[in-house]
């Protein structure tokens, strides 16, 4: 599998956090070798138009576009999975994102940011990626989220399931992550949050082929 370097993530953290529950983990900037491994997992730090910059530097929309229209997964971590979204909001700059969620990454209303430290989620019933994990905390550093995900919650009916999503609270409500067929993501680090990390990471790929 991959993890995908284009500039902005803990590549060496989440290379180590995927080989210490069996992964064989090739980190690249290749978009060909990014497209044709058996999971793809997309880092972030920093402010979403820098990450933005970056994917698209490495051809990133693209390889994601093509990798889930064949059903291959991505997982897609911190500013990594706000990317997904339609847009994001950062000191008065509106950016695009990926488009594959509609939603806007913008400030949390929190008395106290960034939100940094350990926190519980609340996972769906159907849920794979936190299977075993209830009651678990995990490891989030940011200052934006997405409060509102409109997908599957009302609005245009799908033929398709709607994602499955997972809220925390940090003043409000923020998805903390997000399950929708081939492509998963997590606001939280798992890469940083221990034991309960690596086993979500492992329910992660008992998901690939």
């Amino acid at each position: 599998m991959a993890v995908l370097d284009y500039g902005s993530g803990n590549l060496r953290s989440a290379e180590r956090a995927l080989t210490r529950v069996g992964a064989d983990v090739t980190v690249t900037a290749d978009p060909r070798v990014a497209l044709d491994a058996d999971g793809l997992v997309v880092p972030g730090v920093g402010a979403f138009a820098a990450c933005m910059a970056g994917l698209r530097a490495v051809d990133g929309p693209r390889v994601i576009g093509r990798r889930l229209a064949g059903g291959r997964p991505v997982l897609g971590v911190c500013v990594g999975m706000q990317v997904l979204f339609e847009r994001g909001v950062e000191h008065g700059h509106d950016a695009e994102g990926c488009g594959e969620w509609p939603g806007t990454v913008e400030q949390l209303e929190a008395p106290v940011l960034p939100h940094m430290g350990w926190n519980t989620v609340q996972a769906p019933e159907d849920t794979v990626l936190f299977g075993g994990l209830e009651g678990q905390r995990f490891y989030f550093v940011h200052s934006y989220g997405v409060r509102d995900f409109p997908l599957g919650s009302g609005g245009v009916p799908s033929p398709l399931a709607p994602p499955l999503v997972t809220w925390a609270e940090h003043g409000d409500r923020f998805v903390a992550g997000v399950e929708n067929g081939a492509l998963s993501a997590t606001q939280f680090h798992p890469e940083k949050s221990g034991d309960a990390g690596a086993q979500l990471l492992a329910n992660w790929l008992g998901t690939l082929d």
